[in-house]
């Protein structure tokens, strides 16, 4: 059974960080793409980030610089490190993998 939980969000004031995790279970993340996406109060589901087998990042263009994605293949787990954030970065982030989804986790960047 696959099961990814993601942990880390929270509230935190404009240029501010918070690692994100995503902890997998059921599935080794080192052999597959993983993804992070958000979602907005009233908005769609947004790419954010992904990270291959081969462990090479791809960032939406609104994160790129700010966030960085990265594995740990003896947790099981990736993070998305965030930094220098801003209100719209407010939402909440999925992690995915191979059609699975966790249950997210709310970001709130408010001063």
């Amino acid at each position: 059974q696959v099961q990814l939980v993601e942990s880390g969000g929270g509230l935190v004031p404009p240029g501010g960080s918070l690692r994100l995790s995503c902890a997998a279970s059921g599935l080794a993340l080192r052999i597959n793409i993983v993804y992070w996406y958000r979602q907005a109060p009233g908005k769609e589901r947004d790419f954010v980030a992904k990270l291959t087998r081969y462990g090479v990042a791809n960032y939406a263009g609104s994160v790129q610089g700010r966030f960085t994605m990265h594995r740990d293949d003896a947790k099981n787990t990736v993070y998305l490190q965030m930094n220098s954030l801003e209100p719209e970065d407010t939402a909440v982030y999925y992690c995915t993998v191979n059609g699975f989804w966790g249950q997210g986790t709310q970001v709130t960047v408010s001063s």
